[in-house]
C-alpha cells in the first residue's frame, strides 16, 4: 500500500508518520498491517510540487494534514486550507486515482471566522469531489489536539502550558472556567491508521476519535503545575486517570534536558544506604536499601504496614518471626533468582548480607508512604541471639 501524507511535518503528521515507519519496519505489529508491504510519501509545505503529481499518480491512500493555523494575513487562511485542498484533489483527478482522501478539519469548521469558513469550505470541496468521482472520502473534525512534537506558543493552549511550565515561564490564563474538549495525539495516529483498514469511527457525514476528553482550561493548568512540583515530593500522578496519564506524559516531552534527571536523597550509614525512590497518596512507597557485606538490618515488625522486598542484586537471607512465637521463616535469596519476599504484618523480619565482599541491593515496595508521626514501626529482633552455622545460614 502506498500512503501519502500531507503535511508531513506538522504536529499530526509527524506523529502520523513516525508510527507508519514504525509498521513498515516491523516494529509495531498490533494493527493488522503488513508492514513490508507499507510505502510512504510524505510532502509538506517545502517539498518539490513535481513530487505531489507523482504521489498522487501512484497513492493507494491520502491523508490530507496540510493547513494554516496561524497565518500573519486572514486571507492566507483560504488559501492554505482551501486552496491546497483544491490542488490536491485536482492532481488525483488528472491521473483518475480514486483512492480514500482523509482530510484533517476542525470543530472550529461549524464557527463563523476566517479559520473556521476555510476548513468549512474544505470540508465542502472534498463532499464535492466524492459525489463527482464515487471516491471514499474521511473528513475528521478534530477538537484540540495535544501531545508530543506539538509547537508551543503557537496555536494549542496545551503545548504552551507545558512549555513554560517546564521552564519556568508565564503563562496566561483569561478565563480558567472555559470548558475545552481534546484528544490526544496517539489515540488520533490509531484512528488514522485504523481508517486505512476501512475501520474508521462515523457520525453521519464526518469522522471521528472516539475517545474525547473534557476538563476546563484551569484544572489542565492545576494538572501541569502539579507535575513541575513532583521531582521535589517523588510523587507521580493519579494515573488511574486516563487523560492525567496523557497529559503526564504529554508535559515530560516538554522537560529541558537539565531536568531529565533529578538527585535523590540517599540515608546513608556505617550499615549502607535507603533511598526513597517514589511516594504516592494510594500505592505506597518505592525504595532500594543496600546493605554491605556482612550487616542485618530491619529487625522490627508492623500492626498495618506491609512491605515487599525483592533482591537485585548480591546473596542475601530474609529471615520472619511471627510475634510471640519462636518458629523463623527464611529465605534464602540472590540477584540471580529475583522472587518477591513478603513482609506480613505482625511478623518481625530482617534482611541479612550474606556476602563478605559484595553489597546487597534490595528493591523494596510498601503499601504506605512513611510517617514519621505514626511510623507503625517496632523494634525486635528475629533471634534473641544469633549464630553463623555455615552453609545452612543463620539459626539460633
Amino acid at each position: 500500500m502506498k500512503i501519502l501524507v500531507t503535511g508531513s511535518r506538522g504536529f499530526v503528521g509527524r506523529n502520523l508518520v513516525s508510527q507508519l515507519h514504525n509498521i513498515r519496519d516491523g516494529k509495531a505489529r498490533n494493527y493488522g498491517i503488513a508492514g513490508e508491504k507499507l510505502t510512504i510519501y510524505e510532502y509538506d509545505m517545502d517539498s518539490d510540487p513535481a513530487e505531489l503529481d507523482v504521489y498522487c499518480r501512484q497513492a493507494d491512500f491520502v491523508f490530507n494534514l496540510a493547513g494554516v493555523n496561524r497565518p500573519q494575513d486572514a486571507s492566507e487562511f483560504m488559501k492554505g486550507n482551501f486552496g491546497f485542498a483544491s490542488t490536491l484533489l485536482d492532481t488525483l483527478k488528472k491521473y483518475g486515482n480514486t483512492c480514500p482522501v482523509m482530510i484533517s478539519s476542525s470543530t472550529q469548521a461549524a464557527l463563523d471566522n476566517p479559520y473556521g469558513e476555510s476548513k468549512r469550505a474544505g470540508e465542502q470541496l472534498l463532499f464535492e469531489y466524492s459525489r463527482e468521482t464515487g471516491a471514499k472520502v474521511l473528513v475528521y473534525r478534530f477538537p484540540n489536539v495535544f501531545g508530543k512534537w506539538c509547537r508551543p506558543n503557537y496555536n494549542s493552549a496545551v503545548a504552551t502550558f507545558c512549555n513554560n511550565i517546564a521552564h519556568d515561564l508565564p503563562i496566561r490564563v483569561n478565563d480558567p472556567s472555559v470548558v475545552m474538549h481534546l484528544v490526544y495525539i496517539d489515540d488520533v495516529v490509531d484512528e488514522l491508521i485504523s481508517a486505512l483498514g476501512g475501520r474508521e469511527h462515523r457520525n453521519g457525514d464526518y469522522c471521528e476519535v472516539p475517545v474525547v476528553h473534557t476538563i476546563t482550561l484551569g484544572g489542565i493548568v492545576e494538572l501541569i503545575r502539579s507535575f513541575r512540583q513532583m521531582p521535589g515530593t517523588l510523587s507521580v500522578p493519579d494515573l488511574s486517570d486516563a487523560f492525567t496519564k496523557k497529559l503526564y506524559s504529554t508535559y515530560l516531552s516538554y522537560l529541558p534536558e537539565e531536568r531529565f534527571s533529578y538527585p535523590l536523597k540517599m540515608n546513608v550509614d556505617d550499615r549502607g544506604s535507603f533511598t526513597e525512590i517514589i511516594r504516592t497518596s494510594d500505592r505506597g512507597q518505592f525504595s532500594v536499601n543496600i546493605s554491605k557485606p556482612g550487616v542485618t538490618k530491619g529487625q522490627h515488625w508492623h500492626h498495618t504496614k506491609n512491605e515487599k522486598f525483592v533482591v537485585v542484586s548480591g546473596h542475601g537471607l530474609i529471615q520472619l518471626r511471627k510475634i510471640g512465637t519462636e518458629e523463623v521463616v527464611s529465605f534464602e535469596v540472590s540477584g540471580g533468582r529475583m522472587e518477591v519476599v513478603e513482609m506480613i504484618p505482625g511478623y518481625t523480619h530482617n534482611i541479612v548480607n550474606l556476602s563478605e565482599t559484595e553489597d546487597l541491593v534490595t528493591f523494596m515496595w510498601c503499601n504506605e508512604c512513611f510517617d514519621p508521626a505514626r511510623p507503625d514501626t517496632y523494634f525486635e529482633k528475629v533471634w534473641n541471639e544469633l549464630k553463623n552455622t555455615g552453609t545452612d545460614g543463620y539459626k539460633i
